[in-house]
């Protein structure tokens, strides 16, 4: 290995040890306990360094934000690839969103919650046109065009509310699986 490559490896795995540790330190204490200062303390770098890799913490929220979206929109595939119909695909999809936003809430704050440098809509980075598209499929060939974007967004509005409602602990949890059949319900009869 040329110094070079060990140097380019070097850089990328310290890289990945700021995203991971900021993702840790949120997830212990939350988004606000994430400075640049403390996440040099924690990879025992210096802020230059981190700045080196970093324009600010939006960027780092950011890089937390693109990781998220692909394990979202990968539990997302999974749960649609797993469904038999229309209305189990809606049933599993809303599951798995709902189940990695109460597994993952560093990463779905980075994702919804927090300011980042990403940018959003048609000129979106890949992970998340990815996620995105993870909701929309539940209901392609039933919509297209502008019908198809209302309704995802729409689903996604509703499981945005739910997924930050539960991990508040606003919804009573006894009511979780009758919530879930009547998004669904809902869903699917909009589709059908």
């Amino acid at each position: 290995m040329s110094t070079q490559q060990r140097k380019e490896r070097e850089r990328a795995d310290r890289h990945q040890r700021i995203i991971d540790a900021a993702r840790e330190m949120a997830e212990a204490d939350g988004w606000d306990a994430v400075t640049i200062r403390k996440l040099a303390d924690r990879i025992e770098y210096s802020q230059p360094v981190l700045y080196s890799h970093f324009a600010n913490k939006a960027a780092i929220v950011g890089a937390v934000a693109l990781e998220g979206c692909v394990e979202l929109a990968e539990n997302l595939r999974r749960a649609r690839a797993q469904a038999t119909d229309r209305t189990a695909v809606i049933a599993a999809v809303t599951r798995a969103y709902l189940d990695f936003a109460a597994a993952n809430p560093a990463r779905y704050d980075a994702i919804f919650q927090q300011k980042t440098d990403l940018v959003f809509g048609l000129d979106a980075p890949k992970p998340l046109v990815d996620a995105f598209a993870g909701l929309e499929a539940m209901f392609v060939p039933d919509a297209e065009g502008d019908d198809l974007g209302a309704r995802t967004e729409l689903a996604w509005a509703a499981l945005h509310g739910l997924a930050t409602l539960e991990r508040a602990g606003r919804l009573r949890p006894e009511l979780r699986e009758r919530r879930i059949a009547l998004l669904v319900d809902g869903t699917s009869a909009a589709t059908g």
